[in-house]
């Protein structure tokens, strides 16, 4: 009934003014589909990886099969694809393209990568607490102020990425992308959506395969949804 409704009555489906929230997603908006990529191997999660090129764990490729399959039906056909230099982000995005979506091409954005963990990369988590300047935060081991030797802090990612997303909405006016990026990344993406700091956005939880997507209208961010998982 729901369904009958709307197609009789077209216009209420119409944004009226700044009044956003229409039932259905509407065209020709700068919008970015920005998706986690897929659970790592199990030693890797044993350890903070950062932007380590670790392998994804091959059992769940197979186990999350429908989660690929649902993001494919989810996700706009006519979109320009984003992935990190790392592989867990390529591969996730074949398993997706693979999973019914469709071959696209992948253009490599550095700027999507994971936060850089610097002399820290491959330590075991409970070896973390012992090194840090600042007391860690509770959804995460560092705070958004604590930089490791030679990496980055979440508030450098939070200006990174930011730059990166402002750069593509400009350059890709009116037209969906999907980023396969990480989850520090696409905290950080909210952040720069949200106009908040680094710190805050570590409360957002970024599951494996979860998506976000953000719209900018003429310079103007707004958060469609975040941390959806797939077919669940």
């Amino acid at each position: 009934m729901a369904s009958a409704v709307l197609d009789a009555c077209p216009e209420e489906q119409k944004n009226q003014g700044n009044f956003l929230d229409a039932p259905r997603l509407e065209k020709g908006v700068t919008r970015f589909w920005l998706i986690r990529h897929a659970l790592v191997e199990q030693n890797a999660r044993a350890m903070m990886y950062g932007t380590m090129d670790v392998p994804l764990c091959p059992e769940s490729l197979v186990a999350q099969q429908p989660m690929y399959e649902a993001l494919a039906r989810r996700l706009p056909s006519d979109a320009l694809w984003f992935v990190t230099p790392l592989s867990r982000t390529q591969r996730t995005a074949q398993a997706i393209q693979n999973a019914g979506y469709g071959e696209r091409p992948l253009t490599v954005e550095p700027g999507f990568l994971e936060q850089e963990l610097g002399e820290w990369q491959g330590l075991p988590h409970a070896e973390f607490p012992k090194k840090l300047e600042h007391e860690p935060h509770y959804f995460w081991p560092l705070s958004g102020e604590e930089r490791p030797p030679g990496g980055e802090n979440m508030v450098d990612v939070c200006q990174r990425v930011g730059h990166t997303l402002s750069t593509l909405a400009a350059h890709h006016a009116k037209r969906d992308m999907v980023v396969v990026s990480h989850g520090g990344a696409i905290r950080a993406a909210l952040a720069h959506a949200l106009k908040i700091d680094a710190d805050t956005a570590l409360h957002f939880s970024i599951q494996n395969l979860s998506l976000t997507i953000l719209e900018c209208h003429d310079g103007v961010w707004r958060v469609v949804t975040a941390n959806e998982l797939p077919g669940i």
